[in-house]
């Protein structure tokens, strides 16, 4: 029920799902039955294809996230995260509340032991084909130089399981490619990043490298900074199509690829989904999901991160 567009957009996806999901995979849908009844039937789809849990409530965009998640205790989101702890689905994805789901996912889900902080990443397209995973992008603005190198260390491992990279290099966002650039906490980073061993480290980036080098594989920084890439990445999209520039390079800007950002370093998989998402992104957030599922990423983590 979560979403600008909901929960018209959220059925389209479903149903564009359903072409590509398998016997193995289940989409559980969590909201108001009747209202999720009439997009099914206005889109020509079948309602019973799916699992549905019956929500009576919905947090809201204008909802204080915490005291939604204890209050609304039949929302899609309480329940959903409910069910998520509980084991009763494996992965938990949705375009709703990004406050609410952030508050459900630490006080349901909770850290990986180990993770200081856990942080959300995005998919930043370069050249033709390849990709940045760029983290944090919001969820810390202010971080610790231990927690960049942990940031490193969890985007390897996604890189790794979910790009297929055998060893993807990491690279710092900083001002400069010289080691003694940077601030106090860029500085303090790439002396830790140069010295472990967990991650194949490659150096400082700059801030056009982002989008443009071939270098990298995951780009580290905090959230303050990751937010405001990649909303600048998003808003170079929105004026090339304003300006009706078309271009298969600047077309992989378009969120609708990638659906939702993973958040990195919890017990289970949550993905967070653009609140303007459409079906098409509400597709590929459930491919990214899967995929996380598949690749029992969350447990991969856990391994990395038990001995401290």
């Amino acid at each position: 029920m979560g979403g600008d567009f909901a929960p018209a957009a959220v059925v389209e996806g479903v149903l564009l799902a359903k072409e590509w999901i398998d016997a193995n995979t289940r989409v559980v849908l969590y909201g108001h039955r009747d209202a999720l009844a009439a997009e099914f039937d206005r889109l020509g789809g079948r309602i019973d294809d799916f699992e549905v849990v019956h929500c009576t409530e919905v947090i809201d965009m204008h909802d204080h996230p915490v005291k939604a998640v204890s209050t609304k205790t039949d929302s899609s989101i309480t329940v959903g995260f409910q069910h998520l702890a509980q084991g009763k689905i494996d992965g938990y994805a949705s375009a709703g509340n990004t406050g609410a789901m952030m508050a459900a996912t630490m006080g349901m889900i909770k850290a990986v032991p180990g993770i200081l902080r856990p942080g959300i990443a995005a998919y930043v397209p370069t050249g033709e084909k390849g990709y940045n995973l760029l983290l944090d992008v919001g969820l810390n603005s202010d971080c610790k130089p231990e927690v960049l190198v942990q940031y490193a260390l969890l985007g390897s491992l996604y890189a790794q399981f979910i790009f297929g990279i055998e060893k993807p290099r990491v690279g710092l966002l900083n001002i400069g490619a010289e080691p003694e650039k940077g601030n106090l906490l860029t500085k303090q980073t790439h002396e830790l990043m140069r010295a472990s061993t967990d991650f194949n480290f490659i150096g400082n980036v700059e801030g056009g490298e982002v989008i443009s080098n071939q270098r990298t594989d995951v780009i580290v920084c905090d959230g303050f900074v990751g937010n405001v890439v990649l909303k600048e990445a998003e808003a170079l999209y929105v004026l090339t199509r304003e300006r009706g520039i078309k271009d298969p390079v600047l077309d992989r800007f378009n969120f609708e690829n990638y659906g939702g950002t993973p958040v990195l370093g919890v017990n289970a998989p949550v993905i967070i989904g653009h609140g303007i998402s459409t079906g098409r992104a509400i597709n590929q957030m459930i491919h990214q999901t899967a995929n996380v599922i598949r690749t029992q990423l969350c447990d991969k983590f856990k391994r990395a991160f038990a001995n401290g």
